[in-house]
């Protein structure tokens, strides 16, 4: 069964930043898709199964921007 989890991100400000916080999250196992809200500063993850947050938090991270809920 899918799940799906919501994340607001600081630090978004063009479609660049977009790409970067898909292409990290994408790459995080379980998760089948990826949608980024520029305006919003939400992402939203869908994943097979539980999302591991930790592991989507990280990539966020990585990607260089900050949960910050």
């Amino acid at each position: 069964m899918d799940s799906t989890a919501v994340y607001t991100v600081e630090g978004m400000s063009c479609g660049h930043c977009v790409d970067s916080v898909t292409e990290e999250v994408g790459a995080v196992a379980g998760v089948t898709a990826v949608e980024v809200d520029l305006e919003s500063k939400k992402v939203t993850v869908t994943g097979e199964g539980e999302i591991d947050d930790t592991a989507v938090r990280a990539a966020i991270d990585e990607a260089g921007y900050e949960v910050v809920a």
